[in-house]
């Protein structure tokens, strides 16, 4: 017999926390980081300094955010560039219209 069900969350065991990869972490630690960096150099009693200091962690937040149907951000921003820079080439494999390729051996 041996039939085995795959839950569909299974890929989630991989990632850390159930959301983030390794390079999420790290590019939230370094935006982080650099935030932390920025608002001790510059006097954040000012707006405009305080929110030049925030940037860094906003960006790297925004690119680790789930969203649904991809990863996150960062996935999607990686499969428009490559929609738009590689050359397209979609072969149809259905079962009930030939691929145009011969099925003689």
């Amino acid at each position: 017999m041996n039939n085995y069900l795959i839950p569909a969350n299974s890929k989630k065991s991989l990632l850390i926390f159930g959301l983030f990869q390794q390079i999420d972490l790290i590019i939230f630690a370094v935006g982080v980081s650099l935030t932390i960096i920025l608002a001790l150099i510059f006097d954040v009693s000012s707006i405009v300094n305080a929110i030049v200091a925030l940037i860094p962690a906003g960006i790297a937040s925004l690119l680790v955010m789930p969203v649904p149907n991809y990863h996150n951000v960062r996935v999607i921003i990686g499969e428009v560039w490559n929609f738009y820079t590689t050359r397209q080439c979609y072969v149809w494999k259905g079962w009930c219209v030939s691929d145009g390729e011969s099925d003689k051996k």
